[in-house]
């Protein structure tokens, strides 16, 4: 994909959402990156509703410290892993109220040395919570610059470190919130929504012609994407020997034979 192609795609995203937010539902920082570590295999909706009661309770380092893992688990259990996500939370919160007084800290060393914080939650905290131009890649994300051309890449990494040289640096702030969108309800795993799509003239999906399905974020269907699919090797036999089936058919004319 060209850069001017690139620069086309962001400036009709902005021009349908100039101000894109996250469906994640927060007040500060810390009940964003609560709600982010939260997140993980999750829906933005389930979320919401469980930390909309946990909020009114607990929404601060110190706050969700005292409530404790058991204390915690009550109002997440009916996200995935909550106990594992509780864990990691009480952890944070800690490590937050005694390392860093009581303040979410700026700096991605900081947030992935937080239990439970990788690389895309620190990503996420530190574009919605304090302005820096990161691009976290998610699933969506990562579907939709593998399936557009937009931003190819083999892993999460690569996506991201392709959608930071690609993307034109006045719209590296809302890129990700703009992709993350366009993923979640256009650009979706299976049976995108090519005819509704904004995009769709600067797109290298294939299937968007023929209205193929798509469950993963290749452009399956195409030549590219044939060609890339590894074939499966056939098992070597022994030197003299011979399938199974044909064997067994010579030993029974012999056996006619006799």
């Amino acid at each position: 994909m060209t850069p001017a192609a690139r620069r086309e795609i962001f400036e009709r995203f902005a021009r349908a959402n100039p101000d894109p937010k996250t469906e994640l539902r927060y007040r500060t920082p810390f009940e964003l990156l609560v709600a982010v570590v939260l997140s993980a295999q999750a829906t933005d909706k389930g979320v919401n509703k469980a930390t909309e009661r946990l909020f009114e309770v607990a929404n601060t380092p110190a706050a969700i410290a005292r409530l404790g893992v058991e204390g915690l688990i009550p109002f997440v259990s009916s996200i995935g892993l909550y106990r594992n996500k509780a864990r990691n939370i009480v952890a944070a919160a800690e490590i937050i109220e005694r390392e860093h007084g009581g303040q979410v800290p700026q700096t991605r060393e900081a947030l992935e040395r937080l239990p439970g914080v990788g690389r895309k939650t620190a990503s996420v905290v530190l574009n919605t919570a304090f302005g820096q131009p990161t691009i976290a890649v998610d699933t969506h994300i990562f579907r939709v610059a593998n399936r557009t051309g937009l931003a190819p890449g083999k892993d999460v990494l690569a996506v991201e470190r392709a959608l930071e040289a690609g993307v034109p640096e006045a719209f590296r702030q809302n890129a990700h919130h703009w992709l993350i969108l366009h993923g979640r309800y256009v650009c979706v795993a299976r049976n995108p929504k090519c005819d509704a799509c904004p995009i769709r003239d600067l797109c290298d999906f294939a299937g968007k012609a023929a209205g193929k399905h798509a469950s993963g974020p290749a452009q399956r269907g195409t030549a590219k994407a044939k060609a890339a699919r590894p074939t499966r090797p056939e098992a070597p036999r022994a030197r003299g020997t011979q399938p199974m089936a044909k064997t067994a058919r010579a030993g029974a004319r012999r056996g006619r034979a006799r």
